[in-house]
């Protein structure tokens, strides 16, 4: 049963004074906090949140008008506004998020489950809640929702008829733990393992380490690897109950060994006296930890061996993300078939509305199975949410989901099947035309085969573009930034090669401040995809300039000669064109040079109605410290144009200057906004930030064949590959006509395999290209070759090619495959 308040009630809890109200209203049932993502506004309370590079007052008006009547915010505001709605007064509005969720959790007494460390805290959560759900009723926080925000939305689900939760908790600095401690309360704590990661927030591990335990200071009992003895000695300081597993010595569970079984790993242990074996579906050292940690865990709780055997023989690997790639028909496939419950439902739901672009939208949707709560209820608010994201269509598959045909409006289009080989079956003679389908289940009802189906069925090379890893290293370069720098961000020659329609309309989400493209079309593309943020265009040619004005873009002015010719266009037609202006101060492409100024000058001054919406330069060398005097020069010589040009405007355009590389090696010379380019997408000149960086792109293909070679033997055009000791031989299927450029044939470059490298034999062909993979027994078609991404990383490739990621990620041809990702 969903957690529900009066405002008279929250206003108690959290220790707010009204600004207005209070009016009458149906009980808060949401706690809302993202003005882009709101669900079930009416019954919902918003929490303006305010950050580093956010501020929720700043959407106090958005989100009145899309019907939220309840506020708790930390400013005085402009009440009216805000006609009709309870506006709740605290000092923080995060702390107050923190003190309703704390009393929330204060009210049950479930066996609550607090899971923390530096890796495996989301796997162990998904795997328990696999194991444990057939005997329990269980709460879980949704995907990785372990933050300051995410662990009180989490905490919110818990109810009366829950009888385990499990939480999961996470932090990145000093003094977080400490608020999300007395969110959680758990009564049974799990540590995975102390890591390295954000050790940057942290003095030292040890400092980490008690830090993350600060979690567990309300538990009755700790579940941890003992191997370690940094860890073994803080537990024991805290003087807590502990179940502990162990490699190395004795423990409450001793692993006696972990033996490999072709895709299987048999593990022994031995647990109060009594030998036990059972097997996971994982070879992988971290899973295997992970499955011991809910082995562990599963003991202390009692359960049989036998029981908890036959589980963990079952785990299946924990699918967190959501993939989206061309259909049939110009349809956009979004499978998420692999969990479903409320939470993920709603975060599926938001990514379609993201991406939908005027798109009719379908959903298949299976039974949730992992429900709690009567199916009627259940279903009622699948059916609620489902309308209020405007979908079209609802295909169910299974015998409870047609509860759905009850509760929907009949303008939705319904069709129902008792299982996925009946919809397999009929889906033929279905139509699917120009929609944005999203595909959610649970995995029983192997909805993946149904995405499968629908998906065009292309090249099986493929460019995965992770939308998280986008996000946040967009996120680490405004962290560089001084409040109030803007951010303009370049998807130009179609975003890197990513998908510049995806890619935008993901920033838009993210609210940066402008978008950059090279050509008008690439402008006239985004604005007919439904984006909206402003968009300068770097070459505006004279044959596109009735794109301007008509579809909004802004241009890069760089000579007389184009201004006198853009000036008499929008004279004509009488309309207006604001312009970006470019300074040329050393890079020597397209600009005004020094000399030019004067006329430039005469111009502005002619033209008064002309709006300068920003001036900027290009740095030649920014991520280069042999250049790093050229640079401050070029810095000077930009100030010098700008001086000059504010004389004759009268008002100050906005300033940028910097690149990616500039906005990690020159913060002094941020000014009004920087641009974003090739570091959005993982490349940065500084160590210092690149490590902070995530990889965005990753190229794979597959193996179509391997073969036994003999020693004579030749391999590919030109014989260029001789054989001189028995060789297997696996062909791939990437070629140079889809990105791979010919020059990293002849064991330049080593493709990865099973984790293991194989070097590219002789030459790359046109459509594929030979490894070798003799010290890869066990590889075989239908493989998945990595091409770059983690391992080998593009710059490994672009060395080999003796060119630069920029070109590698350019090249990705347009008939290889994009997959969009997102956890």
């Amino acid at each position: 049963m969903a957690a529900s308040y009066t405002i008279q009630e929250i206003k108690e809890i959290t220790g707010a004074v009204f600004l207005q109200g209070p009016f009458e209203s149906a009980p808060i049932e949401y706690l809302l906090y993202d003005s882009r993502q709101l669900s079930f506004p009416g019954s919902g309370i918003f929490f303006a949140l305010s950050g580093l590079r956010h501020e929720g007052h700043d959407f106090l008006e958005q989100v009145y008008a899309d019907g939220v009547r309840h506020f708790i915010v930390s400013k005085e505001i402009l009440l009216e506004r805000l006609p009709e709605a309870n506006v709740l007064l605290v000092a923080d509005t995060r702390k107050a998020l923190h003190a309703l969720a704390a009393f929330h959790r204060r009210k049950f007494s479930s066996l609550v489950v607090g899971i923390t460390g530096s890796n495996g805290k989301t796997i162990v959560k998904e795997w328990l809640f696999q194991m444990l759900q057939q005997d329990y009723a269980v709460m879980r926080s949704p995907r990785s929702f372990n933050s300051q925000v995410g662990v009180p939305i989490s905490v919110w689900q818990l109810g009366e008829e829950h009888q385990i939760a499990l939480i999961e908790a996470g932090i990145s600095k000093m003094g977080e733990m400490e608020a999300l401690a007395d969110i959680i309360r758990p009564t049974v704590g799990i540590f995975t393992n102390l890591g390295e990661a954000h050790q940057a927030g942290f003095p030292s591990a040890d400092t980490k380490l008690r830090e993350k335990l600060r979690l567990f200071e309300s538990a009755d009992w700790i579940i941890y690897n003992a191997d370690e003895d940094l860890v073994v000695s803080a537990m024991q300081s805290m003087g807590k109950h502990s179940f502990t597993w162990a490699r190395t010595k004795d423990a409450d569970l001793t692993i006696r060994a972990c033996r490999q079984l072709g895709w299987r790993t048999l593990i022994e242990g031995r647990f109060r006296g009594t030998d036990l074996v059972l097997t996971v579906p994982f070879v992988d050292r971290a899973s295997v930890d992970n499955a011991i940690h809910c082995w562990a865990f599963l003991l202390y709780l009692g359960l049989s061996q036998d029981r908890i055997a036959s589980r963990m023989e079952q785990l299946e690997p924990v699918a967190m993300r959501l993939e989206m790639k061309a259909g049939t028909n110009g349809c956009r496939i979004i499978n998420d078939a692999y969990n479903f419950d409320i939470t993920s439902l709603h975060l599926a739901l938001h990514f379609l509305e993201q991406h939908a672009e005027g798109l009719h939208r379908t959903i298949i949707i299976s039974d949730m199975l992992q429900g709690v709560g009567a199916p009627e209820a259940i279903y009622g608010r699948i059916a609620r949410l489902l309308t209020e994201h405007r979908v079209s269509r609802v295909i169910g598959v299974g015998l409870e989901v047609q509860q759905l045909q009850h509760s929907l409006s009949p303008e939705i289009t319904q069709h129902f099947f008792e299982d996925t080989e009946a919809l397999l079956r009929e889906i033929g003679a279905m139509p699917f035309d120009r929609e944005i389908i999203l595909i959610k289940g649970a995995r029983a009802f192997g909805l993946e085969r149904v995405a499968e189906r629908l998906s065009q069925q292309a090249h099986q090379t493929m460019l995965e573009i992770n939308l998280n890893a986008l996000t946040h290293n967009l996120r680490v370069y405004q962290q560089l930034l001084e409040p109030g720098t803007r951010t303009m961000v370049m998807v130009k020659a179609a975003a890197y090669g990513t998908g510049s329609r995806e890619v935008a309309r993901l920033l838009e989400f993210d609210r940066v401040d402008y978008l950059c493209v090279a050509y008008g079309d690439e402008g006239v593309e985004l604005r007919q995809a439904g984006v909206q943020t402003p968009i300068m265009v770097l070459n505006p040619e004279p044959a596109s300039f009735d794109q301007l004005a008509r579809y909004r873009l802004e241009p890069k002015a760089y000579s007389l000669e184009q201004l006198q010719a853009l000036v008499a266009y929008t004279n004509r037609l009488q309309v207006s064109v604001p312009i970006h202006v470019s300074i040329d101060t050393g890079m020597h492409r397209l600009g005004f040079d020094q000399h030019e100024m004067a006329g430039l000058l005469d111009f502005l001054r002619a033209h008064p109605h002309l709006e300068v919406k920003s001036v900027f330069s290009h740095l030649a060398a920014s991520e280069d410290s042999a250049h790093d005097a050229f640079t401050q020069e070029q810095y000077r010589r930009f100030c010098h144009a700008y001086d000059q040009m504010i004389a004759v405007l009268g008002y100050r355009p906005l300033r940028h200057l910097l690149n990616s590389n500039g906005i990690s090696r020159f913060p002094q010379y941020q000014m009004d906004m920087v641009r974003l380019g090739i570091g959005l997408y993982g490349i940065d000149a500084s160590l210092v930030v690149q490590r902070k960086l995530q990889v965005v792109l990753t190229l794979r293909a597959t193996i179509s064949q391997v073969k036994d070679v003999s020693v004579g033997e030749s391999i590919g055009y030109g014989r260029r590959a001789r054989v001189e000791k028995p060789m297997r031989v696996a062909t791939i299927s990437i070629g140079y006509a889809d990105g791979l450029p010919r020059k990293v044939g002849n064991s330049r470059f080593s493709v990865e395999i099973k984790g293991r490298r194989a070097p590219i034999l002789g030459s790359v062909c046109m459509d594929m290209c030979m490894v070798d993979v003799t010290e890869i027994p066990d590889a075989q078609a239908g493989d998945t070759v990595l091409i770059f991404g983690a391992s080998p990383q593009v710059e490994e490739l672009a060395e080999a090619a003796e060119t630069i990621p920029y070109e590698i990620f350019t090249g990705v041809s347009p008939r290889v495959k994009r997959v969009y990702v997102q956890q």
